[in-house]
């Protein structure tokens, strides 16, 4: 039985948003047969849709089925541009790959699973893709385990009670007992790392991106390749350029909410011209 509906709630805005979402990384370019079955709408309404979407560019016809465009990526970038976090982490995710060589990213958390809403990569073959709007369950990534630690145990437990909606099924499991107990020490010591827990060969270290009140806004963390770079290498060489830069982010973002609204919609407006920087090895 599908839960009430509230009177203010639109069901062809769910319905259209459910058809954006039935592409993913495995099914890139699905059928109109394909996309019915994945919503569980009927084939008149998913080519209504489709064919809305392919008007408004974002979605392309190709070889008899459908695939996403790439302005759907402005949709992600609106909450990212309405923020401002990309357009004050930029300069700091750049920098801080220049001084250690390694991708650096940014996350927040959205229900179980930490979304990244920016990055800098280079070029190394590791396991899992990772672009701006990737999702992955929070407790194996050290993004996630900073953005939780700095929770109540209550809505920890909520969050993760609810299902991931990340493709990725974890190489480790996460076990309450421990994992809370490794949340306490994460939040004492202001860092969190994951060593091949989310996937083999990758191993990540995090820290929290705080804004004016003190409060965790997002996780910034460094991301290596576990053959290459210990675990011992992560935190004496890469987590004290990983807190600066985090330093100098929660700086300038404490800056930035200072400014006038007028000035910050004006600058955030320059993000949608910034080139994202994808990452063809994670």
């Amino acid at each position: 039985m599908s839960p009430e509906r509230s009177p203010e709630f639109i069901e062809a805005i769910s319905r259209g948003l459910s058809v954006i979402k039935a592409f993913t990384p495995e099914y890139p370019s699905l059928t109109l047969s394909q996309v019915a079955k994945a919503t569980d709408l009927a084939r008149p309404t998913a080519r209504r849709i489709l064919m809305t979407l392919q008007e408004l560019e974002y979605v392309r016809a190709e070889n008899g089925a459908f695939a996403l465009t790439p302005r759907v990526m402005e949709l992600g970038m609106a909450y990212v541009s309405s923020l401002g976090l990309w357009d004050v982490a930029r300069p700091h995710l750049e920098a801080l790959v220049t001084r250690t060589h390694e991708s650096a990213s940014m996350s927040q958390l959205d229900g179980p699973d930490i979304v990244y809403v920016a990055r800098v990569a280079v070029p190394k073959l590791i396991g899992l893709r990772v672009d701006i709007g990737t999702r992955f369950p929070a407790p194996p990534t050290s993004q996630g385990k900073v953005l939780l630690a700095d929770m109540e145990r209550r809505e920890i437990l909520q969050r993760l009670s609810e299902a991931s909606r990340s493709s990725v099924i974890p190489v480790v499991q996460w076990d309450q007992k421990s994992f809370l107990e490794e949340l306490d020490r994460v939040k004492q010591q202001g860092y969190a790392l994951a060593d091949e827990e989310l996937a083999r060969g990758i191993r990540s270290i995090a820290v929290p991106v705080r804004d004016a009140h003190g409060r965790v806004l997002a996780s910034m963390n460094t991301t290596v390749h576990a053959a290459e770079t210990s675990v011992e290498t992560l935190l004496n060489k890469h987590l004290p350029p990983l807190r600066e830069a985090a330093a100098a982010v929660t700086e300038d973002w404490t800056r930035w909410q200072s400014l006038p609204s007028q000035v910050r919609e004006r600058d955030a407006a320059d993000v949608g011209r910034i080139p994202l920087l994808a990452s063809p090895e994670e």
